[in-house]
C-alpha cells in the first residue's frame, strides 16, 4: 500500500470507531477486508489510528472535524510538517483520500488558539487537581507513543548480557533509569516475541514505572498479588525474593498466562481463588494492583480517556475500598498492605489511602510515592499500609 492509501484506511477504521466499534474491532474487521495489506501496511494503518486517538481533540480541531478524515489530516499535517506534502497525500487518486477543500486547508494552517489537554473536559479537570502546574505537560505526555520497555530477569544475567542477546535479532535496547531491571527497546520492538532472551524468560515486557514499584516492595517470607492479572509484579517480585508466591484475580481468566510466564522464569505462583486467599492467609506482603482508570497508561490504550464516564469513575473509586477492604483481613500482623494504581489522579491514590486510613482504624501509610509520566514511564502510584497498636 502506498503512503496515501494508508491514511484512506486509517480514516475508514476511525470512522468506524467514532461510529461506536472498539478500536481494536474495528482495525481487525478493516484487515479482514483487506487481504491485500501486508503486515507493514497493517502496523502503519494501526499506528496512525492510535496517535489520531491520543490526540483527538487536538486533531479534530485542527483536521476540520471529528470525523475520521479530519483526525487524520492532522495527523498528516504534525507528522510531515508541509502542507503542500499533506495536499500532495489528499491528491483523491487511486486509493488516495479526497481532495483537501479550502476550508480544510484554512483549519490546517490556523495555530491552535488554547493548550489543548486531549481528554474531556471534567478528566482535564481532575488532572489539574492531581498534578497541579505539571498538568499540560503530563496531557502533552499521553499525546506521544508509549515507550516500549523490557524488565531483565537478574536470576538470569546481566541488563549487558540481555542487550546483547537481544541485538542478535536487531533489537536495540538501552538501560532506563527508573530501574536497574529496566531495558528501552529503541529499535525493532515487533521482533521480541521471536529473540531468545524473551522465548527463554530473560526478560519480559514490563513498563519501567511498574518494574520500579516491584523492585521497591519489602522483603516477604509470602507474597500475594490480590490483583494479578497477567502476573507481572509477582513474577517480578519472585525475581529479586526468595519468597512463597501466590496469585489471585477475581477474574480469574486474566490469569491464563501466568503459569506459561512462571515457567520461562524459572518461578512457580501458586493461584489462589478468593476462598483460598482466606483460608491460606496470612500473607506478610499483600499486593493491590487495582482496577482504575488507567490513566497513567493511556499512551497505549487512548480509547480509554475518551470512554471513561463520570459515573464509571465513581464506580472504580468505590471498587478500589472493597479490594482493600478484602485484602486488610489477609496481611500478617506485621505485614504490608501495598497499594497500588496505573493512574495519574489523586482522588484514585492520595485520597484513596486518606480515606481507608480514616475509616479503617488500626491502619496508617507508612510509604507513598508517585512515579509521573514526565519520568518516561507510565504513570503509577504506590502506598504501603501497616498496622498499629492501640498503644501508638
Amino acid at each position: 500500500m502506498i503512503p496515501a492509501a494508508r491514511l484512506s484506511a486509517a480514516i475508514e477504521v476511525l470512522d468506524q470507531y467514532l461510529s461506536g466499534t472498539a478500536a481494536e474491532k474495528a482495525l481487525t474487521n478493516w484487515a479482514r477486508r483487506s487481504r491485500f495489506a501486508g503486515s507493514k501496511d497493517r502496523a502503519a494503518v494501526r499506528d496512525i489510528v492510535f496517535d489520531c486517538l491520543r490526540n483527538r481533540e487536538a486533531y479534530s480541531i485542527q483536521g476540520g472535524g471529528l470525523t475520521g478524515r479530519g483526525l487524520v489530516i492532522a495527523h498528516a499535517a504534525v507528522v510531515t510538517e508541509d502542507t503542500a506534502e499533506v495536499r500532495a497525500l489528499f491528491s483523491g487518486e487511486g486509493h488516495a483520500p479526497e481532495v483537501l477543500s479550502a476550508c480544510e486547508e484554512t483549519r490546517l494552517n490556523a495555530a491552535a488558539a488554547r493548550p489543548v489537554y486531549n481528554m474531556p473536559d471534567w478528566l482535564a479537570s481532575e488532572l489539574e487537581a492531581s498534578v497541579g502546574d505539571d498538568a499540560l505537560a503530563v496531557a502533552t505526555a499521553l499525546t506521544d507513543r508509549a515507550a516500549v520497555f523490557l524488565r531483565v530477569n537478574l536470576s538470569r544475567g546481566s541488563p549487558e548480557q540481555a542487550i546483547a542477546l537481544l541485538a542478535t535479532d536487531g533489537i536495540i535496547a538501552v538501560p532506563h533509569g527508573l530501574a536497574k531491571t529496566a531495558l528501552q527497546v529503541i529499535e525493532n520492538p515487533r521482533k521480541i516475541a521471536a529473540n531468545s532472551a524473551y522465548q527463554n524468560g530473560f526478560v519480559e515486557l514490563q513498563d519501567a514505572a511498574s518494574q520500579a514499584i516491584c523492585l521497591a516492595l519489602p522483603d516477604a517470607g509470602r507474597m500475594l498479588d490480590y490483583c494479578a492479572g497477567g502476573g507481572g509484579k509477582v513474577l517480578a517480585y519472585g525475581d529479586q525474593h526468595n519468597a512463597a508466591l501466590f496469585a489471585h484475580d477475581a477474574h480469574s481468566q486474566r490469569l491464563r498466562d501466568l503459569g506459561p510466564r512462571a515457567k520461562r522464569a524459572g518461578l512457580k505462583v501458586q493461584v489462589l481463588t478468593r476462598e483460598a486467599c482466606q483460608t491460606s492467609a496470612p500473607f506478610d506482603l499483600v499486593l493491590c494492583d487495582v482496577p482504575c482508570s488507567g490513566s497513567g497508561a493511556w499512551r497505549r490504550s487512548p480509547e480509554g480517556k475518551w470512554s471513561l464516564t463520570q459515573d464509571a469513575f465513581e464506580g472504580l473509586l468505590a471498587v478500589q475500598q472493597e479490594i482493600l477492604r478484602e485484602a486488610a483481613p489477609l496481611v500478617a500482623p506485621d505485614g504490608v498492605l501495598a497499594f497500588a494504581t496505573c493512574s495519574v489522579f489523586k482522588r484514585e491514590n492520595e485520597a484513596q489511602i486518606a480515606l481507608f486510613c480514616a475509616q479503617n482504624d488500626g491502619w496508617k501509610c507508612t510509604y507513598e510515592h508517585r512515579y509521573s509520566l514526565l519520568e518516561g514511564g507510565d504513570g503509577f502510584y504506590i502506598a504501603y499500609l501497616t498496622r498499629y497498636s492501640s498503644a501508638q
